[in-house]
């Protein structure tokens, strides 16, 4: 059962995910970092594993490892799903690598600064 803490971090994870705009991907490093909880890029994983079965959308194909590798293609429900996603959205993917990544990246640190 997820304690209180638990959910309110998944909660924080997806509203940033939720702010990647169409055809950017982010990772889940800049995702924790961003939440100021550096090093804990798993646990931003766990959340967008999650994610599938929250009841708002969560754009989870537009987060990536910190390489730009498709790592949790596997949480799709069908091997190429997130791929077609974010294909759908002009981003190109050779062997599960994000073609041009470093453009593509979204920096929530960078782009959400107050």
């Amino acid at each position: 059962m997820k304690t209180k803490n638990h959910d309110d971090f998944f909660y924080m994870v997806y509203e940033v995910v939720r702010l990647v705009p169409f055809g950017r991907v982010t990772t889940y490093g800049a995702i924790a970092n961003y939440l100021g909880v550096k090093g804990s890029s798993r646990m931003v994983g766990w959340a967008m594993n999650s994610s599938h079965s929250h009841h708002s959308p969560v754009p989870a194909h537009r987060v990536v490892n910190r390489q730009g590798l498709l790592t949790g293609k596997h949480h799709f429900g069908h091997p190429t799903l997130m791929q077609e996603l974010l294909e759908n959205e002009g981003v190109v993917v050779q062997n599960d690598q994000i073609v041009h990544f470093k453009k593509l990246f979204w920096d929530p640190s960078e782009e959400l600064k107050l």
